[in-house]
């Protein structure tokens, strides 16, 4: 495997566009994922790909079916559902799993709240994400997934740029920075001791222009919601939220209709839509072409709520 590929964090505006006009820069980012795909396999006994239906996890599986054709995706698709995701999400996580022939494991944070006594937020913000992490752990500990590989890339967050690619976490699911394994010459270091595991993340190289640029070279369906369309929403600081009843509404809630997608899909309580008139594959990249902030960074609330707010959830053993 060739140890050409550099973190995106290196790659300068101008690199970034020539790799982009390259046309064989998705076929190195692709092959590197396959090659990390088939580490896993031969590494682990008990891997496990969480799939939320979201663009990156779709992009995954896509993935995991070149790294194993002609056989099936050895290992199962996982999915913590919060209750509160967005339906075309939901629907497209089953349609897909039927589709292909792959094992679906889903595993419930309704069921988790009422086995542990969890207590859930309150108020306008309240939010069960921070939650999944409980449900997460628990679903590891059911079936002893030793890896469980996740769509995570380094442009998202800050703390997602220091993320390793196989990403040890102790046998609390708990992230510790200083005990990260290097990754020199595409050499990843999968060993554990009985209890610990690790997040794998195959795109994390990638950036969300790469992504889309791979979802339209590859002809992959989507979830409507990621194209624009009209949706009532509720107009909360600023941002655009799916008027939902699990979201708390208070005199100073503005109910509207927009035209919007959304760039994630993460929990209908923490993921806000942007306003957009692209219904196409070519329209959604020419728009994020020009964006200079990640999708996290502009629509996902949670990220927002203090300035290390992804990194605590990851040192608690989320994802």
């Amino acid at each position: 495997m060739s140890s050409s590929f550099k973190d995106v964090s290196d790659i300068s505006d101008q690199e970034a566009d020539e790799r982009r006009n390259s046309p064989d820069y998705l076929d190195q980012l692709e092959a590197e994922a396959i090659y990390i795909m088939r580490e896993v396999a031969g590494q682990f006994e008990r891997p496990a790909l969480l799939f939320s239906g979201g663009k990156d996890s779709i992009t995954l599986v896509h993935l995991a079916q070149k790294a194993f054709a002609p056989g099936k995706i050895p290992f199962p698709l996982v999915h913590m559902d919060t209750g509160h995701n967005f339906i075309e999400a939901i629907e497209y996580r089953d349609e897909l799993a039927e589709q292909i022939g792959a094992k679906l494991v889903v595993r419930y944070v309704e069921d988790t709240i009422k086995a542990k006594g969890l207590k859930e937020q309150t108020g306008k913000n309240a939010s069960r994400n921070w939650l999944q992490t409980f449900t997460l752990l628990d679903t590891i500990e059911e079936f002893e997934f030793d890896a469980c590989i996740g769509g995570a890339r380094r442009d998202e967050e800050k703390a997602r740029a220091k993320e390793r690619i196989f990403s040890f976490r102790d046998e609390f699911g708990q992230w510790d920075p200083k005990r990260q394994r290097p990754e020199l010459w595409n050499l990843f270091n999968g060993r554990i001791s009985k209890g610990e595991n690790v997040r794998v993340f195959p795109i994390s190289n990638w950036t969300e222009l790469d992504v889309w640029a791979y979802l339209k070279r590859e002809k992959i369906a989507l979830p409507s919601i990621y194209f624009a369309h009209e949706r009532e929403l509720i107009l909360r600081d600023g941002k655009l939220l799916n008027n939902t009843p699990v979201i708390e509404k208070d005199e100073n809630d503005q109910i509207v209709t927009r035209q919007v997608r959304f760039r994630t899909v993460g929990d209908m309580t923490c993921t806000a839509a942007v306003e957009s008139s692209a219904s196409t594959l070519d329209e959604v990249i020419a728009e994020i072409s020009i964006s200079r902030i990640s999708e996290r960074g502009e629509t996902r609330i949670d990220d927002q709520q203090t300035e290390a707010a992804m990194e605590d959830r990851k040192k608690g053993g989320y994802f």
